[in-house]
């Protein structure tokens, strides 16, 4: 998408925050409120949209102050998740 207002000359500049916002991109692992999870969306003002893997939603729109990095993004995504164990068997 472009920017609704062209500029003198007829260029058409790009409407997309920049790749990094306060040192943060896109799917850097991040901490919020004691809750690992991903940025999902950036805004230029510094606030990000924040899910887990699976897209659930932690926050619509956090500010940078409260995050702490946790990883950069990289090509894997990873997330740790916790469950059972194989079911266990009583033998008879």
């Amino acid at each position: 998408m472009h920017k609704a207002t062209i500029l003198k000359g007829g260029k058409r500049k790009s409407n997309k925050a920049p790749r990094f916002v306060k040192g943060f991109q896109l799917f850097d692992k991040v901490v919020y409120e004691r809750k690992e999870c991903f940025i999902f969306g950036r805004r230029s003002s510094g606030y990000f949209d924040l899910r887990l893997l699976d897209g659930t939603k932690v926050h619509a729109s956090a500010s940078w102050k409260k995050l702490k990095r946790v990883e950069h993004a990289s090509t894997l995504l990873i997330e740790r998740r916790k469950g059972d164990s194989s079911p266990t068997f009583a033998l008879a």
